[in-house]
């Protein structure tokens, strides 16, 4: 996926199995050149073009076009063309699941360079599906084996390979972000990001090797409103290509408050239409086609949700909501954080670290209008 907005070209992709997203920033500094115009296009990078740019050198002159329909790569030896292929539903999911994760980190440490070159390169191998915990030492990091407050996860150091080659004699600094955590947490998704001057290059994480984006369910519990749909096209209307979207702006332009701006943008995020810079702590935008449907197609616990509520199957009460479904009767109850737990076999297994189960969805979509006549 490539983004041309006002001051920069954003470069993004996932890995195979979804767990790792990965974006090349290059910004102003590293840019020679102008933008004629604002866009979003997708290509493959296939063999020739990994040939082409494999043959650069450092002073090698390299001409690259990004236009809506290709991206065109010229060296010194060749003239590569990579034609726009359909963008995987599976990278639209984790586009939408990414932007929610990464809002809720904020900056944990940053160290130099030259140590952050030490450090990665003492990482265990590729292959290793260790989950590790980084905290901030000194003028480095160092690893320990169980969360504690100020940690950094890191599931699985091999998957940081990519900041590990050529590209270390050129940073600057190594940055890490990630959400908050108390002892002995369970595994959290976390970001890092090689500064390279002019570009950066940033890797998000999943809380586990051997799991994906696309099904943490953590644009559920902001799809489930009734009025989010109609939020979202309220703030695609007042986007632009500002190189950040200003959540407090839209608040004012759209006339809404900011959990509903939030929740718009997480819904136009399961069509890809925006992403969350960690670096800049705040949203950005691209251009895809927006299709309001998406989001119940994509999550079937969304529509199994809403259709617990259309059946009548949620009686709601004071401590939670019971759930009735076929022979099931289930319990959901609201815990003193605000969050919810459910009777259920999904919330058993997950404790809540896939977002909510259906039945929580639905329990919250019959409480919302409750508590708003309330």
């Amino acid at each position: 996926m490539v983004t041309g907005s006002r001051d920069r070209l954003r470069f993004e992709s996932f890995s195979g199995c979804c767990g790792v997203y990965a974006r090349l920033d290059v910004h102003p500094a590293g840019l020679d050149g102008e933008f004629v115009a604002y866009g979003t296009t997708n290509v493959d990078v296939n063999p020739p073009l990994r040939d082409a740019l494999a043959r650069v050198g450092g002073l090698d002159p390299l001409h690259l076009s990004v236009g809506p329909d290709d991206l065109t790569v010229s060296t010194m030896d060749t003239s590569v063309v990579e034609r726009k292929v359909p963008l995987p539903r599976r990278w639209l999911r984790g586009f939408a699941e990414v932007q929610v994760i990464a809002a809720a980190m904020d900056l944990r440490a940053e160290i130099p360079g030259a140590v952050a070159a030490t450090f990665l390169r003492r990482l265990p191998p590729a292959g290793d599906r260790s989950v590790l915990w980084a905290l901030p030492a000194g003028r480095s990091l160092r690893l320990t084996s169980r969360a504690v407050p100020g940690a950094v996860c890191l599931a699985g150091a091999g998957r940081l390979a990519a900041l590990c080659g050529g590209l270390l004699r050129h940073a600057t600094a190594l940055r890490v972000y990630g959400p908050a955590v108390a002892a002995g947490a369970a595994p959290v998704a976390s970001v890092w990001l090689l500064d390279l001057g002019g570009t950066s290059l940033s890797l998000t994480l999943s809380p586990e090797p051997a799991r994906g984006f696309s099904g943490e369910g953590g644009v559920l519990a902001a799809l489930a409103s009734d009025h989010t749909a109609d939020d979202a096209d309220l703030v695609s209307a007042l986007l632009s290509w500002d190189p950040t979207i200003n959540v407090d702006a839209l608040v004012g332009a759209a006339g809404i408050p900011a959990q509903r701006v939030r929740a718009a943008l997480a819904l136009l995020g399961t069509a890809g239409r925006v992403g969350y810079d960690v670096a800049q702590a705040g949203y950005f935008h691209r251009v895809l086609p927006h299709d309001p449907g998406r989001a119940e197609r994509d999550n079937p616990r969304l529509a199994g949700a809403r259709a617990l509520v259309e059946t009548g199957a949620v009686t709601p009460d004071d401590a939670g909501a019971t759930v009735r479904h076929r022979d099931e009767v289930y319990r959901v109850r609201r815990l003193p954080d605000g969050s919810h737990a459910c009777t259920c076999t999904w919330w058993a297994r997950h404790r809540g670290g896939r977002g909510p189960c259906k039945h929580v969805l639905a329990a919250t979509m019959v409480a919302a209008p409750m508590e708003a006549t309330a």
